[in-house]
């Protein structure tokens, strides 16, 4: 272990910082899930999509801002110690861990069934505990070699991204023989845009803004590139604005290619857009990339989880021994703390999926939006600072400030708030408060406590000091 320091090793690149993030967020989400939107939703789906991707936009910019003067593998948590105090650092950053290891079992669990369809010799959940060990070794060389492995991975769900934007864009133009895409005229009449009224599409903005997360992923990793300063801001825009072309673009060309209440189409909606334009093997293509998109959100969940978990370590809020790193800068038991206990729910999974592991998923649902208030919250409280002690730090500043930082939290609170008056969203909402609560509650219990106990020691030993100090002059 690298006991003279045990500070991280800064081998990431822009590049590697971009898509890490980009690989957290594009997922199953988008291949599958903006089907399931635009059946539920209509065309008007893409107007959720508008507006779940502004407020992204805005919480970004907060944490670029932030990033920027501070750039810290514990990004928001460490962001939230400072403004908040400890306990709300203690509070997100567990809450987030707990988070991205849930992500962890899921996209392992879903690896496993595809193997399993494909090759059903081979048991899902045996194969399900293959892939974060193998990810974990990817992780435990260097932050360099994993950076460039999940830049690849990433890069194959871009590049797949890219072409289906190609064709839909060659559709809507025309240019593909046999298939003709919608008018807009059509997609945009009063009876097809919103054919389930408004209500759905509001849902939908609260729904697709849980599924975008993983694009805060930029700052924790830029904590490790080569120059953060300078990367971090690049790597956050660069992200911000790929995910809205990418999840924007891609629902506009589903709603103008795929014919209205196309529900077998939808089912698996880029597919069907390639078997449309003639493409072969396109359902076979397109579950090797969501196969690879899966990897890659698994392998981002294994880095961002042990980041945090060590960032927590070396803020005194988690075991000390977490903050180790080997000789390569990697925090090897903050690693392998992730991926056991991803171990441990992926077992909760096979033995008891409806009500143990059921409860653990819904209890971690609602951790997005905590992220994003207290991200929120954080930024308004260290910006009012700042701008009285240093004004110069400010390299980067959030747009209209305060009023902007004002209404995303006033649109966050409500998001939040509104689950409980969603029947699918009912549960999670509940469990999550009460995670919430425990975990501020386990602080002052195991923390607090501590913390005012090292700092009266620290008081009765200047006090000491100073006595001496008096004894030698007198």
């Amino acid at each position: 272990m690298d006991d003279q320091n045990n500070e991280l090793k800064h081998g990431l690149k822009t590049r590697h910082v971009t898509m890490i993030s980009i690989g957290g967020v594009i997922g199953a989400g988008l291949f599958i899930g903006s089907g399931t939107m635009i059946m539920s939703t209509g065309p008007g789906a893409l107007l959720s999509y508008i507006m779940a991707g502004l407020l992204i936009v805005l919480i970004m910019r907060m944490l670029g801002e932030m990033a920027v003067v501070n750039p810290d593998s514990g990004s928001f948590s460490t962001y939230a110690h400072q403004a908040i105090g400890p306990w709300a650092g203690y509070t997100i950053g567990w809450l987030y861990w707990f988070n991205w290891v849930i992500i962890v079992t899921i996209e392992a669990t879903l690896l496993g069934e595809m193997v399993n369809n494909f090759l059903p010799s081979i048991p899902a959940w045996s194969a399900s505990l293959v892939f974060p060990i193998v990810m974990m070794i990817t992780n435990i060389y260097s932050v360099k070699t994993y950076g460039e492995i999940e830049y690849w991975l990433a890069f194959i769900k871009v590049a797949a991204i890219v072409i289906f934007l190609g064709l839909g864009t060659a559709i809507m133009l025309g240019l593909v023989p046999g298939i003709e895409a919608q008018s807009l005229s059509s997609v945009t009449a009063a009876s097809t845009f919103l054919p389930h009224g408004w209500i759905p599409m509001i849902l939908g903005v609260i729904f697709i803004t849980f599924s975008l997360s993983g694009s805060e992923v930029a700052a924790i990793a830029a904590g490790e590139s080569e120059n953060p300063e300078k990367n971090i801001i690049r790597a956050i825009n660069a992200v911000v604005w790929r995910l809205l072309l990418f999840f924007v673009g891609s629902v506009a060309v589903l709603v103008m290619v795929i014919p209205p209440g196309a529900k077998d189409l939808l089912k698996s909606p880029f597919a069907s857009v390639f078997a449309m334009a003639g493409l072969p093997a396109a359902a076979q293509i397109m579950k090797a990339v969501i196969f690879i998109s899966l990897l890659s959100v698994l392998n981002s969940g294994l880095y961002t989880s042990s980041r945090m978990l060590y960032s927590l370590a070396k803020k005194g809020s988690a075991p000390t021994f977490l903050a180790n790193v080997n000789k390569r800068g990697v925090p090897i038991w903050a690693l392998a703390a992730s991926v056991f206990f991803a171990y441990v729910f992926t077992l909760f999974k096979f033995i008891s999926p409806d009500t143990l592991f059921s409860f653990l998923a819904n209890s971690s649902g609602g951790v997005t939006i905590v992220m994003y208030i207290f991200i929120a919250i954080s930024h308004f409280l260290l910006r009012r600072k700042r701008e009285k002690e240093n004004p110069s730090m400010l390299k980067v500043k959030m747009w209209l400030f305060p009023y902007l930082t004002y209404a995303t939290i006033l649109i966050l609170f409500s998001i939040f708030i509104a689950q409980a008056f969603i029947d699918s969203m009912r549960l999670q909402f509940y469990l999550t408060s009460i995670l919430t609560i425990l975990v501020i509650g386990s602080y002052f219990v195991f923390y607090h406590k501590r913390e005012l106990a090292d700092h009266l020691t620290e008081i009765k030993s200047e006090g000491v000091k100073t006595k001496k100090v008096r004894q030698t002059v007198n």
